[in-house]
């Protein structure tokens, strides 16, 4: 199983929590990636009203705490993947459950909503920054990455699915445990984030943006569309990234004028080394 960063998840410019909420929750709920809902589990909650739910709980959080953060995150998201033909999409919705009751200690409630529509199986798991009785707050901690990978790891090993042996920090993590791409450069990773941000059909060019943010992009002041992240060493001009990705192409995207179609990789040639138990 490999297991990607927390996904911090906030309200949208422009949108009531509730409609950000419901933005983020369909599109893992999509029936046509997760066999017409079939394949979605929750935990204290209701998947057809969990939006609802969780900005039900915001409310009461502020009428008990008082408390207010401006930039507030509304939900938390990780997606695990599996090597693909080693689990049934059935066994990858319960190990999601396990993985998010383990990870959230029973105190928040979550969604694990998997995707059958790539040929690997995967996960979605979305939770509720507050907490069950509404007094708390989910609070991303140091060294969160380094849990989620080892609270995997140790599921993965009970229901003896493979796990990466002696693996690297999860930027490299996800592809190279699938040993679908090459190794990739900063540009690709700018390329796959504007293609999650379109997955769930950003309505307007700031919501655009926020999506970005969220992977740890950063809007940079000019007059090109410029980003920097953490990862990178120099900031990137998106209309460096080829067709599909300008500003040109992005606008037509938002506006409904284009469809967006994701860059492909190409395939690895070399072995990708995995650790199995049993």
């Amino acid at each position: 199983m490999a297991a990607t960063k927390i996904i911090p998840m906030h309200i949208n410019k422009g949108k009531t929590i509730a409609q950000s909420l419901t933005d983020r929750v369909d599109y893992a709920k999509n029936p046509d990636k997760t066999d017409n809902g079939q394949l979605v589990s929750s935990y204290e909650c209701s998947p057809d009203t969990v939006d609802a739910e969780f900005a039900l709980s915001k409310r009461q959080y502020f009428q008990i705490t008082g408390r207010t953060q401006e930039h507030d995150v509304i939900a938390y998201q990780i997606r695990l993947s599996f090597k693909p033909g080693e689990i049934t999409p059935e066994e990858a919705n319960q190990i999601g459950y396990e993985f998010a009751k383990s990870f959230t200690k029973e105190n928040h409630a979550f969604i694990v909503c998997t995707h059958i529509d790539k040929k690997h199986i995967h996960n979605h798991i979305i939770w509720n920054s507050t907490t069950l009785d509404c007094t708390r707050k989910f609070r991303n901690f140091w060294g969160s990455t380094k849990a989620v990978s080892i609270l995997s790891d140790l599921i993965c090993y009970k229901h003896r699915l493979s796990v990466i042996f002696n693996s690297r920090p999860h930027s490299k993590r996800y592809n190279v445990w699938l040993g679908e791409q090459e190794k990739k450069s900063n540009r690709d990773y700018l390329k796959e984030a504007i293609d999650r941000a379109f997955e769930q059909n950003p309505k307007s060019y700031d919501e655009f943006i926020a999506l970005l943010r969220e992977d740890g992009y950063r809007v940079v002041p000019g007059k090109h569309l410029t980003f920097a992240h953490p990862r990178q060493k120099k900031n990137i001009r998106v209309r460096s990234l080829g067709d599909g990705y300008t500003e040109r192409d992005i606008q037509a995207v938002i506006l409904g004028n284009k469809v967006h179609s994701p860059q492909k990789y190409k395939k690895k040639s070399e072995k990708t080394t995995l650790c199995f138990q049993g």
